[in-house]
C-alpha cells in the first residue's frame, strides 16, 4: 500500500483533487458552523457542542475516504468504499447544490473579511472618503454578485436551462426597465457620483436648495443617506440629487464677521477684528487647522442696525465650525475689553405726532438719574477657552 500511494502522490492530478476535495470539506464544514450558530438559541449548549463535534467528525472522515478514493488505495476497504459512495453522492444534483451553497457561503464570508480589513484613515481627508464610500459600495456589489451566479449554479444543477432562463429575465428586464426609469437614474446617477467623487461618505453636503442637509453617512449605486444634526436620517434617491452643496471638499472658510454700532470707532475695531484674527491663527492649538494667513475685509456692510466687519479664514475641510465658534467667543470678549460695543436691535415706536417715552423706575421712587453704562468686562482670558469647541457642523446648516 505504501509504494501504491508513493507512486498515486507523484502525479499532479492526484494534487489538484486533494486540493479542491479539501475546499468543499472546509465549505461544508462552514455552512455547518453558521446552520448551527443559528440554531444555538433553541437548543442545549451540551446539545450544539455534541453537534458541533460530529460535524466536525462526519467532515475529517469525508474528506479522508473522498481522498483515500482520489489516491486509489483499494487496500483502505471502508474509506475506500465510503470515497466511492460520496463522489457518487456528489454526482448528483442535490450534492452538487450543497456544495455551491457552500462555496458561496466561503466567498461570502472573504468578501466581508477583505473589505473589513481595509482601514480608513481617523485624518478627515478626500482618500479616506474615497476609500470608506468605494469600500461599502465594493462589499454590497460583490455580495449581490455572489448570490446571483450561485442562483444560477444552483438551476443549473438542477437541471433548468439557465441559458433560457437569462434570456428571458433580459427580456423581462427590458419591460421592467421602461416601468422603472428612476431606479435606473437612481444607479447611472450614483455611478458617476462615485466615479467623479463628487462626494462620499463622511461630506458634509446640501441637497437641491439646501432643504435637506446633514453628514453623508451612507453612499451605494441607488440612494444617499444623510445624517441630520438632531439624529434624523434622510435617504435620498441618487436620481433626485440634481445639485449638490459640498462644505467640506478640499477646503473650507470660516467667513468671521462682527457688528459695531454707527457710534464705535471703527478704525479701532478693524485693529480689534485683525489682532484676535492673528491671534487664533498663530495659536499652537489652531494653527495646524489654518491653510492661509487670515484675510482681513474691512468694512463690508452699512447695516440698518451696525457696521458689518468682516475677515475670511481659509482652514481644513469640516473645521470651520470649531475655528467659527472659537473666534466668536475671542472677539466678543476683545470688543468688550476695548470698550466697543456690539449692536443689538434698536427701534423708536411713535404716537401721533410725539415719540412715546418710556422711563423704569423702582416703586414709590421719582424720576431717577439713568445709570452708567456697564464698565468693560476685562478679566477673562480669550486665548483660553473654559469648553473647548465642538467641531460638530452648525445648526444653521439643517435650517436653511
Amino acid at each position: 500500500m505504501f509504494d501504491a500511494l508513493t507512486i498515486q502522490l507523484a502525479k499532479p492530478q492526484v494534487w489538484v483533487g486533494l486540493a479542491l476535495t479539501l475546499v468543499v470539506a472546509y465549505a461544508l464544514y462552514r455552512l455547518g458552523r453558521t446552520l448551527l450558530r443559528g440554531l444555538e438559541r433553541y437548543q442545549h449548549p451540551r446539545l450544539t457542542a455534541l453537534l458541533k463535534g460530529l460535524l466536525l467528525l462526519s467532515v475529517v472522515v469525508g474528506w479522508l475516504a473522498s481522498a483515500t478514493h482520489i489516491v486509489y488505495l483499494p487496500d483502505v476497504p471502508f474509506l475506500f468504499d465510503l470515497g466511492a459512495d460520496i463522489r457518487e453522492g456528489f454526482r448528483n444534483s442535490a450534492g452538487k447544490v450543497v456544495v455551491v451553497l457552500a462555496m458561496a457561503m466561503i466567498a461570502w464570508n472573504l468578501v466581508g473579511t477583505a473589505t473589513g480589513r481595509i482601514v480608513v484613515e481617523d485624518e478627515f481627508n478626500r482618500r479616506s472618503v474615497r476609500v470608506q464610500t468605494l469600500k461599502g459600495v465594493t462589499d454590497s456589489t460583490l455580495k449581490v454578485i455572489i448570490v446571483v451566479v450561485s442562483a444560477i449554479a444552483m438551476l443549473q444543477t438542477l437541471g433548468v436551462n439557465a441559458t433560457s432562463l437569462l434570456a428571458g429575465v433580459s427580456i423581462l428586464g427590458v419591460a421592467v426597465g421602461f416601468g422603472a426609469q428612476s431606479l435606473v437614474r437612481d444607479v447611472f446617477t450614483g455611478f458617476f457620483i462615485l466615479l467623479e467623487d463628487q462626494y462620499g461618505v463622511g461630506d458634509v453636503i446640501a441637497v437641491g436648495t439646501g432643504q435637506l442637509s446633514g453628514t453623508v453617512e451612507r453612499l451605494n449605486l441607488r440612494v444617499t443617506a444623510l445624517r441630520a444634526l438632531d439624529g434624523t436620517v434622510h435617504i435620498i434617491p441618487n436620481g433626485q440629487i440634481q445639485t449638490v452643496s459640498v462644505s467640506s471638499k478640499d477646503w473650507s472658510r470660516v467667513v468671521a464677521t462682527v457688528d459695531v454700532t454707527y457710534n464705535a470707532d471703527v478704525d479701532e475695531a478693524l485693529r480689534v477684528l485683525d489682532a484676535v484674527s492673528q491671534e487664533l491663527y498663530r495659536d499652537p492649538a489652531w494653527d495646524d487647522h489654518f491653510l492661509d494667513a487670515p484675510e482681513i475685509q474691512g468694512v463690508t456692510a452699512l447695516a440698518p442696525d451696525g457696521v458689518t466687519l468682516r475677515a475670511l479664514f481659509k482652514v481644513l475641510p469640516k473645521s470651520q465650525y470649531a475655528l467659527g465658534r472659537e473666534f466668536n467667543r475671542r472677539i466678543k470678549i476683545a470688543m468688550d475689553q476695548a470698550g466697543i460695543e456690539i449692536p443689538s436691535p434698536q427701534r423708536s415706536v411713535s404716537f401721533a405726532t410725539g415719540p412715546l417715552e418710556v422711563k423704569l423706575a423702582r416703586p414709590g421712587e421719582g424720576t431717577q438719574v439713568p445709570a452708567p453704562a456697564p464698565a468693560p468686562v476685562t478679566g477673562q482670558d480669550r486665548t483660553r477657552p473654559p469648553v473647548p469647541p465642538s467641531f460638530s457642523r452648525d445648526a444653521e446648516e439643517d435650517e436653511r
